[in-house]
C-alpha cells in the first residue's frame, strides 16, 4: 500500500514527543511490512525538507500552523508525482488536517486524545473557544462515518461523547521497546523523575511543588526532568522561586540510552500532566519497574496505571506530595507496585501496535466494512 501519514511533528523536531514517536514506530513497522510510507509533518531549523529514515519517507514543511496546508500541498504533489496513495492517516492533534477535503480516497483519523483542558491553556479565551469548536464541533462532522483510531478506552468514550460513532473507532495502543540500561542500579538518594515535553499542560511544576513540599522530610530527594520543550525556562523559574533549584535537575533533550538509564536509578514516576491519551511515559518507566504517580480523570493516565495495582491516581494536585512520601518511605509497596507495573508493560509491545495497524489498513483499503452498525445504517 502507497500511505501517506500527516502528523504535526516528527521525533527530531525540538517539540516531539509521545506521539511522534507513535507515529514514527508506527511508520517504521508498515514499512518493514514492505508498504510505501510518507510522513508528512512540520520543518524546523537544521532539518532537511526530505530525507528517508527507517524504510520511510519523511517530508517536512511549514511550522505551527501552516504546517496543515503545507502539509496537503506536499502530500498532493507527492501523489502526482509518484502516484496516488492507498490510505491517508490524519493526525489530529487538536486541528485535523482537513484531508477529506482534497481526497475521496480513504481517510483514517487518529486522535490521541480530546484537547478539552489544553486549549485554555496553551492558548488565549477567544482562540481557546475557536480551537475547541474546530475539536469538538467542525472535525467530527467533517470525518463522520470514517474510521478512527486513538489509545485508550479513554480517549475513544470521549470522540463518542463528542458525537463519533463508537463502532467507527479502533483502539490501537502505544507499544514499548525493550527497556535499555537494564543493568542500571537504582540511585542511593530518593530520586523522582519526569519523562515528557516541557510545555504548559504537562504541568512540571507541580513535580517541582513536590519537592520543595517534601524537602524537610527527604533532604536529598532529587527530582530529574527528562525532556526539552518551550515552557522549560519557566520550570527552571519556577524551582529557583521554590527553592529547589539544587534538586530538580532539567536533563533536556537525552538519547534512548540516557532516558532509559534515568528511568532506571529512578525510585518514583510523577506524570503530573492535565491530560494525556494513553501515557507512554508511563509504560516505558514500568519497564524499568518503576511505579507513577498521576492523576484520575486526566485521559488515558487512569488506564495505563492500575489505581493501587501498578502506580497510584491521586483525586488533586495536593495529594501528589503525600502519596510520594508514602512510595518513597515504604520500599516493600514500592517495589510490589514497581513488579506489576513492569509485567503490564510486557504486553504492550509495538509489533502487536503494527499489526493492528496493517489489519486496518488492509480492510480500509480494500473497502471491507469495519463497522457492522454502519453497515446497518447504510442498508436501512
Amino acid at each position: 500500500m502507497r500511505i501517506a501519514f500527516l502528523n504535526w511533528r516528527d521525533l527530531t523536531h525540538p517539540e516531539g514527543g509521545g506521539a511522534e514517536r507513535y507515529a514514527q514506530t508506527i511508520c517504521t513497522g508498515l514499512a518493514q511490512l514492505g508498504h510505501d510510507v510518507v510522513l508528512f509533518c512540520a520543518a524546523h531549523p537544521g532539518a532537511p525538507a526530505s530525507e528517508s529514515l527507517d524504510g520511510y519517507r519523511v517530508v517536512r514543511a511549514g511550522g505551527r500552523l501552516s504546517v496543515y496546508p503545507r502539509a496537503l500541498s506536499a502530500m498532493l504533489r507527492e501523489a502526482r508525482s509518484r502516484g496516488r496513495f492507498d490510505v491517508i492517516i490524519d493526525t489530529q492533534n487538536g486541528l485535523p488536517f482537513w484531508s477529506p477535503l482534497v481526497t475521496r480516497g480513504p481517510v483514517i483519523a487518529l486522535v490521541h486524545h480530546v484537547h478539552r483542558e489544553q486549549w485554555p491553556v496553551v492558548l488565549g479565551p477567544i482562540l481557546a473557544r475557536v480551537g475547541w469548536l474546530i475539536e469538538s464541533r467542525i472535525a467530527p462532522a467533517l470525518y463522520r462515518g470514517r474510521p478512527y483510531v486513538t489509545v485508550s478506552q479513554r480517549s475513544r468514550d470521549e470522540l463518542v461523547d463528542l458525537g463519533v460513532a463508537a463502532d467507527d473507532i479502533h483502539v490501537i495502543h502505544n507499544g514499548t521497546s525493550r527497556p535499555l540500561a537494564l543493568a542500571t542500579a537504582k540511585d542511593r538518594d530518593p530520586t523522582l523523575v519526569v519523562l515528557g515535553r516541557l510545555v504548559p499542560h504537562k504541568r512540571v511544576e507541580l513535580a517541582v511543588d513536590v519537592v520543595a513540599r517534601l524537602r524537610d522530610e527527604f533532604p536529598r530527594l532529587q527530582l530529574r526532568v527528562v525532556g526539552d520543550g518551550w515552557w522549560r525556562s519557566a520550570i527552571e523559574r519556577h524551582a529557583a522561586e521554590a527553592g529547589v533549584s539544587d534538586q530538580v535537575h532539567v536533563l533536556g533533550y537525552v538519547d534512548e540510552i540516557t532516558k532509559h538509564r534515568e528511568l532506571a536509578r529512578a525510585w518514583v514516576a510523577l506524570a503530573p500532566s492535565a491530560k494525556e491519551g494513553w501515557g507512554l511515559n508511563v509504560v516505558e518507566a514500568a519497564s524499568h519497574g518503576v511505579p507513577t504517580i498521576a492523576h484520575h480523570g486526566a485521559g488515558g493516565l487512569s488506564e495505563s496505571i492500575l489505581d493501587g495495582q501498578t502506580g497510584v491516581l491521586v483525586h488533586e494536585s495536593a495529594d501528589l506530595a503525600a502519596a510520594a512520601a508514602q512510595l518513597l518511605h515504604d520500599h516493600a509497596e514500592r517495589a510490589r507496585l514497581g513488579e506489576a507495573a513492569r509485567h503490564r508493560a510486557l504486553g504492550y509491545t509495538w509489533n502487536a501496535s503494527v499489526a493492528r495497524w496493517h489489519d486496518l489498513l488492509q480492510s480500509v483499503v480494500a473497502g471491507a466494512e469495519t463497522s457492522p452498525a454502519k453497515a446497518e445504517r447504510e442498508s436501512a
